[in-house]
């Protein structure tokens, strides 16, 4: 029987990724082609205005004798350096990660609903439960792991144009390369997965309850729901009629029920955990990232996304029409 269930749920996390192949798949490898094309385009622009105007940076091997001057404060600046550029290029795709798995879960059962599709899924030996957590996984596991591929890919083709262009200004590339950290950044991209999947919870949960909930407009009721409870906390604290924290309210109910879905809302949320560390890109070491498991932030938003994926399927299993 957990064979079969087992099988059931791969079959059924397939079908979420090849009838959204579009969002989980091609979002983020063009939205990483786009990146590096427009960087190429403004390298070749550089090139061609330097070349017009006569600047020479880096002729007769200026730039190496720079770096070869360099002292090992100096050369970790140019690896920190190196590594932001790694960074910039995987940021671009999961901000729209974030949009993607965002409508994905507001559309997973509403658009079921709504087509009629739900009748024909009802029909088969498959539960409320494994199809909706199939959303989950989908959401929360197979998106952002294809967006971070993507973005390790876009990063590396992205470091490899730095050290290539700089290789035309009398830089060696081995040794340009060899002060980048691409190994660390990918390592550390892929430890992010399991905290982003614990942090977007709260996220999933409400949109897929939305979804699941909604007769009509799932992305109005989504949005003006916690944004009216909190213009209703915010007045009532103007009023003085309760003492209740509208501050409080916006960044842990509102923001976690909309922005959790996009990567690295935790940091924004969690103030001991973005200014863990000594330099700028600490907070991306999993040493310092994996503290977040400490929070207790984090397991209440767990908790609370777990209710609300069970709200989800309840609402599934009663709510057919669109």
């Amino acid at each position: 029987m957990k064979s079969l269930a087992g099988k059931d749920m791969y079959w059924l996390v397939k079908r979420e990724f090849w009838e959204h192949r579009g969002g989980f798949l091609w979002a983020p490898l063009v939205t990483g082609g786009i990146f590096l094309l427009l960087n190429l385009m403004g390298i070749i622009t550089a090139e061609v205005i330097g070349a017009r105007h006569g600047i020479t940076i880096g002729a007769s091997g200026n730039l190496q004798r720079v770096i070869s001057q360099m002292d090992a404060g100096d050369m970790s600046q140019v690896g920190l350096a190196l590594d932001v550029a790694m960074y910039s290029s995987m940021a671009l795709i999961f901000v729209v990660l974030g949009f993607v798995v965002f409508f994905y879960c507001l559309g997973a059962i509403y658009d079921e609903r709504r087509d009629r599709s739900i009748l024909f899924w009802k029909s088969l030996p498959l539960s409320d439960s494994e199809t909706v957590l199939s959303k989950v996984v989908s959401a929360t596991l197979v998106a952002p792991v294809i967006a971070t591929l993507a973005g390790i890919a876009a990063g590396i083709l992205q470091l490899l144009m730095v050290a290539v262009t700089l290789s035309f200004h009398g830089i060696n590339v081995w040794q340009l390369l060899m002060l980048a950290h691409p190994a660390r950044v990918t390592l550390n991209m892929l430890g992010h997965i399991p905290l982003y999947l614990l942090w977007a919870l709260p996220s999933v949960g409400w949109l897929l309850a939305c979804s699941a909930w909604a007769r009509t407009k799932p992305f109005l009721w989504a949005i003006a729901l916690p944004v009216a409870t909190g213009l209703l906390v915010t007045w009532f604290g103007i009023m003085g009629l309760f003492n209740l924290s509208a501050g409080w309210f916006w960044q842990n109910v509102v923001a976690r029920a909309l922005f959790s879905a996009f990567p690295g809302a935790s940091l924004v949320a969690d103030d001991d955990f973005i200014h863990t560390g000594n330099n700028n890109l600490d907070f991306m070491n999993l040493g310092n990232a994996y503290r977040l498991l400490g929070s207790v932030n984090l397991w209440v938003g767990v908790v609370v996304g777990a209710a609300l994926i069970a709200a989800a399927i309840w609402f599934r299993r009663w709510r057919d029409e669109g």
